[in-house]
């Protein structure tokens, strides 16, 4: 065999190998959550009177949100908590009308409202982190509650978590999202199904394990004095709340996650909205790793299972460039495995990292479960319903997750670069009252990688057909679920260039 087709398998092997390291791990912390489910947390005391309850500062940070703001503001005031514990910070930096809509909903009724207070800076800096950071040092509150402007609090949401503060070395308390509108399209189903995993088995198997988890951005609530005692909130990351994390628990601070405690929010329901999320999930994650992920392994006071759990933590978006390598580079593979008979017994081999696949479902299928038997469909379905409907979720996300591996593999390289983006708002669309087409945030253009991506379905449509003809179907299942990913993004992308967005 010639040197390129040596390379070549030497280079597969090793994507693959980390695919297969990243599922174990993922079958760890599915081990972890199916332990903590069976034992269940230890519920905290109630405070006996409003006497006994701390100083809570709610922090809104708001840029350019007219859509959802309103939304946001009436579940803020509407929270359980007494009036004089309670004080509300909108962090507004917008440039729109949405801060008019904030000054007419707190001059609404100065008697109800008068707990707000509209913080607004001369100058964007540090973006969201800086805000945050800004809105710290105007307040007095031991606890600060955050969330983001697509979410929806429940009235019960901080009687309920601020009671697991008991404990003075805990840092900060995460909740579980939930989704306002999961059921909108292929893109918002996809997005709750990952999340449900990340929110059940990746954060309850991570704590429940005693090992690093992270702060969401949002729908948390963080103790003051571990914020200013870490270093308080940084602008050098995309994902300041990761950051963050990480080095609070690096100093010995404790972390709670409330798998009970849901938190509604808005998915983003169009291609750009998700691309511009994605990338600033992916990059940011990449830039804490290359802030922490040295420092996490040199740390002699963390045990050596969680510098592995943290290391595929940080590494999480390198999973992008793996998935990227592994499939374009199964093209030329296919045409190996049918001109050279000798490298199918490597390739016989390496089909044991199918394994990961199955490791996979399983951890997508515990949440998966949970939330279906939840809802009012799962519960009228059958044995063999759920299951189809499973199913079909997973291969939906596997397709959409692996043609999302360029977009964001360039998010993730530019990441462990040291290039340094702006950090951009996903834009909201309060799904229940406002079509994307009436969106003033939505953007109605092509991106360059648009043909990118319509390179590489034309691609896998080659290699598919190909494969076919060759009687070669080894690697048909992943070349059809290419097809249909890539195929999701040029037809939204196309769509969304006119205006559109299908249900």
């Amino acid at each position: 065999m010639s040197l390129w087709i040596y390379l070549l398998l030497v280079v597969y092997g090793f994507f693959l190998s980390f695919i297969f390291a990243f599922s174990l791990v993922q079958l760890s912390l599915t081990i972890n959550y199916v332990k903590a489910s069976k034992k269940g947390r230890p519920i905290k005391r109630t405070p006996t009177s409003d006497t006994e309850l701390p100083k809570v500062c709610v922090q809104l940070p708001i840029y350019n949100e007219k859509y959802v703001v309103e939304r946001l503001l009436k579940a803020v005031v509407n929270l359980d908590y007494p009036s004089d514990k309670l004080s509300i910070q909108v962090l507004d930096d917008s440039n729109d009308e949405s801060s008019e809509l904030i000054r007419a909903f707190i001059d609404s009724d100065l008697n109800i409202y008068k707990n707000i207070s509209l913080i607004q800076r001369k100058e964007r800096e540090g973006f969201k982190a800086g805000a945050l950071k800004y809105g710290l040092t105007k307040s007095d509150a031991d606890f600060i509650a955050i969330f983001d402007a697509d979410f929806e609090p429940n009235p019960d949401f901080l009687r309920r978590s601020i009671r697991e503060f008991e404990d003075a070395n805990v840092a900060c308390v995460q909740t579980r999202w939930s989704h306002l509108n999961e059921d909108e399209n292929v893109l918002t189903k996809a997005q709750a199904f990952a999340l449900d995993a990340h929110f059940r088995i990746e954060q309850v198997g991570r704590n429940s394990g005693g090992h690093f988890i992270n702060f969401n951005g949002t729908a948390g609530v963080w103790r003051k004095a571990a914020i200013l005692d870490s270093g308080g909130w940084q602008s050098d990351t995309l994902t300041e709340d990761l950051d963050l994390s990480y080095r609070a628990q690096m100093k010995g601070w404790k972390m709670i996650y409330m798998e009970e405690l849901n938190s509604p929010a808005e998915l983003p329901m169009v291609l750009s909205a998700l691309r511009t999320q994605q990338h600033r999930w992916n990059k940011g994650a990449a830039e804490c790793a290359r802030k922490h992920l040295s420092k996490v392994l040199r740390n002699p006071k963390i045990s050596w299972k969680t510098k592995v759990q943290a290391s595929f933590h940080l590494l999480n978006s390198a999973v992008f460039i793996s998935v990227l390598m592994l499939t374009v580079l199964s093209v030329p593979l296919l045409w190996v495995k049918t001109q050279i008979p000798a490298v199918s017994s490597y390739l016989n081999f390496a089909s044991f990292f199918i394994l990961s696949f199955g490791v996979l479902a399983l951890f997508f299928w515990l949440p998966f479960k949970k939330h279906w038997e939840g809802s009012v469909l799962g519960q009228e379905s059958s044995f063999l319903r759920t299951r189809w409907e499973f199913l079909k979720r997973f291969l939906s996300f596997v397709a959409v997750s692996m043609s999302f591996a360029l977009f964001n593999s360039v998010a993730v390289i530019s990441g462990y670069a040291g290039i340094k983006t702006p950090f951009i708002r996903t834009p909201k669309f309060n799904a229940t009252s406002v079509r994307p087409t009436e969106n003033d945030y939505n953007i109605q253009k092509l991106p360059m990688v648009f043909y990118f991506e319509l390179l590489l379905l034309l691609y896998f449509l080659f290699a598919g057909i190909y494969g076919i003809i060759q009687l070669e179907f080894g690697l048909l299942p992943m070349h059809l679920l290419l097809i249909f990913g890539f195929g999701i993004l040029v037809k939204y992308g196309w769509q969304e260039r006119g205006g559109l967005v299908p249900n």
